[in-house]
C-alpha cells in the first residue's frame, strides 16, 4: 500500500520541514519491510480566492484530483476522532492486508476541508481538540505514520 499526504500549502525550509523529512525517511526504512510501497508528500498551493467558500471549493477540487480511484481517504479534521497510536496502526495494517492500493491523508487549508471531502473520508482524525498550524499537523501525522509502522513491526519505538 502506498501512503500519500496531500496538503494545502507548503512547508518552508526550517525545522518543521527537517522534522517532517526525518519521519518520512524513517518510515521508508521500516515501511518497505511491512509491505508499504512508500510515503509521498504532495503539496497543493493555497487558493487565492477572496471568499471562504470559493477557497474551500478550489482546494477541495485540487485535493480530489490527487486521490486515485479506489484509494482510502483519511481526512485530518479538528472535528474528527481522536484515536490512539495502536488503533491507528491497526487500521493502516488492516487496509494494507485488504489490498488497498493507496491511502491518502488530506490536510486542508486554513479554512478546512470541504464537507464533500469529509463525507468521502473513510476516517476523520484529529490531534486533540486544539487547533494546530498546518505545518505542525503534517509533522504530527508523519510521526504517527512512522509510529504505526514501528508498532506493526514490533519495534521498541512505541512504548505504551
Amino acid at each position: 500500500m502506498r501512503l500519500v499526504v496531500v496538503s494545502i500549502g507548503r512547508l518552508k525550509q526550517g525545522p518543521e520541514q527537517e522534522l517532517a523529512e526525518r519521519y518520512r525517511e524513517r518510515f521508508e526504512d521500516i515501511g518497505r519491510k511491512l509491505g508499504f510501497r512508500g510515503l509521498a508528500i504532495q503539496e497543493i498551493p493555497e487558493s487565492r480566492a477572496r471568499d471562504t467558500a470559493t477557497r474551500i471549493s478550489e482546494e477541495a477540487a485540487a485535493i480530489a484530483a490527487a486521490i486515485p480511484e479506489k484509494a482510502v481517504l483519511v481526512a485530518l479534521d479538528e472535528h474528527g476522532k481522536s484515536i490512539d497510536s495502536a488503533t491507528f496502526a491497526r487500521q493502516l495494517g488492516q487496509w494494507r492486508d485488504e489490498g488497498i492500493a493507496s491511502t491518502i491523508f488530506a490536510i486542508g487549508g486554513a479554512d478546512g476541508l470541504s464537507p464533500d471531502l469529509q463525507r468521502k473520508a473513510k476516517l476523520r482524525i484529529a490531534f486533540g481538540s486544539a487547533t494546530w498550524p498546518h505545518q505542525m499537523v503534517r509533522v504530527m501525522l508523519l510521526e504517527q505514520i512512522y509510529r504505526a509502522a514501528t508498532i506493526l513491526a514490533g519495534h521498541p519505538y512505541h512504548r505504551a
